[in-house]
C-alpha cells in the first residue's frame, strides 16, 4: 500500500494549488483520508481531513478544500489564497477504520497509512 503525493511547488501569496494523494494497493472509498503539514522547525499539524464529515484546522478554514474521487482513488486538497505562513512540506494520511469521534482525525497517530510528502513554498 503506497499513497503518493505530489502537487507541490513554489508560488506567490494569493495564488492556489491544488494537491494529490494517490493510493495503490488500497482505496479511498472507505476510511478517513487527511493532510498534514510540517513546516521546517515545527511539528506536524493537522490541516484537512474527510471521512464521515470534513474537518478543517482553523488557520486554512475558507481557504483549503478536501476533496476525493473514488473513480480516480485521489484525495484533494485545493488551497486558494496562499500565504507564506503555508509553506511546509504536505503530508497525506489514510486508515481503514471509521473514526467514531471527531477529535481522532486531528491526529496524526490514528492514521496508518502516509504518502511521501510535497512540498509546498510560499513566497511573500
Amino acid at each position: 500500500v503506497q499513497l503518493q503525493a505530489y502537487g507541490g511547488g513554489l508560488v506567490q501569496t494569493g495564488d492556489s494549488l491544488r494537491l494529490s494523494c494517490v493510493a495503490s494497493g488500497r482505496t479511498f472509498k472507505r476510511g478517513p483520508a487527511a493532510w498534514f503539514r510540517q513546516a521546517p522547525g515545527k511539528e506536524r499539524e493537522f490541516v484537512a481531513a474527510d471521512g464521515r464529515g470534513t474537518y478543517y484546522a482553523e488557520s486554512v478554514k475558507g481557504r483549503f478544500t478536501i476533496s476525493r474521487s473514488n473513480a480516480e482513488n485521489t484525495v484533494y486538497l485545493q488551497m486558494n489564497n496562499l500565504k507564506p505562513e503555508d509553506t511546509a512540506v504536505y503530508y497525506c494520511a489514510a486508515d481503514d477504520r471509521t473514526f467514531n469521534s471527531r477529535s481522532r482525525y486531528f491526529e496524526a497517530g490514528q492514521y496508518y497509512y502516509w504518502g511521501q510528502g510535497t512540498l509546498v513554498t510560499v513566497s511573500s
